[in-house]
């Protein structure tokens, strides 16, 4: 069983227990009380000769293990926020992630820019909840979902006033993404089996991609040149977080990786 396999399994269980613990209803009730969603996509509109970025609040992962003890996620979406991110991503999975719905109301509560909940979505339950804790966007894998599935939670998803950041890493799943109209496209340079990163996932797909779609290359971004690299190739957005978390200086990284100094 792949990493993957074993985290889409222990999610599904997650969810179970997760509708006993708190109905859709109570997710409802809480939604109607938020004010409207903010407008993620338009937030990564393109801006020639930059990067938008999705800088992410993330504890940990199951390839890099802790990437920091004490991480505060409040504190850093907030230096995120300040320094110019363009939308910023919070991981709410526990198990692998050590992250939490929690997690992304406390930012919610502490920034105006637009919020991705980044999780392994299955069930429009999760929309839901993702909604009532207070985000924008969601995130929808593409290898984890049947192409019925991932239409049926895309139109959920709108119907929530939520955008679709729909992530594919291979031709085939962009190949699904594209037939079933996804407008933000995410492409993942890690693979999910193995958790190897190549930004050359990127370039290879990007080719493959018509005009339309704005384009998200996720993860595997340390330095200007590397985002660099996919944005002269037709990226329009880069998704960073262990680049950004391990930061000295986020500030500073964040106008390298969005490339507001000079052309390198």
């Amino acid at each position: 069983m792949s990493i993957l396999d074993e985290i889409v399994e222990h999610k599904r269980a997650e969810v179970v227990a997760s509708k006993h613990a708190t109905p859709r209803s109570a997710l409802v009730a809480r939604a109607a009380t938020l004010a409207p969603p903010r407008d993620f996509e338009r937030a990564l509109a393109p801006r020639p000769g930059r990067a938008r970025l999705i800088a992410e609040v993330k504890r940990a992962s199951p390839s890099r293990g802790v990437l920091k003890d004490d991480l505060d996620p409040v504190a850093l979406a907030s230096t995120y926020a300040r320094h110019g991110a363009d939308a910023i991503s919070v991981l709410t999975d526990a198990r692998y992630f050590r992250g939490s719905l929690d997690d992304l109301a406390a930012v919610r509560a502490a920034v105006d820019v637009p919020l991705l909940r980044k999780d392994f979505v299955l069930d429009d339950y999760q929309l839901w909840e993702a909604r009532a804790a207070g985000a924008d966007a969601v995130l929808l894998i593409v290898a984890i979902l049947e192409p019925s599935q991932l239409s049926e939670l895309a139109a959920a998803a709108k119907g929530l006033g939520l955008a679709a950041l729909v992530e594919c890493h291979t031709a085939a799943e962009l190949d699904v993404a594209l037939t079933m109209g996804a407008r933000l496209l995410g492409i993942n340079n890690r693979n999910l089996a193995t958790f190897e990163t190549r930004v050359e996932t990127t370039l290879s797909l990007l080719p493959q991609i018509p005009p339309g779609p704005l384009v998200v290359s996720e993860s595997g971004f340390f330095t200007a040149s590397d985002v660099r690299r996919v944005i002269d190739a037709g990226a329009h957005a880069v998704l960073v977080g262990e680049g950004l978390v391990r930061a000295p200086d986020v500030g500073a990284k964040i106008r390298e990786l969005t490339l507001a100094g000079a052309r390198v």
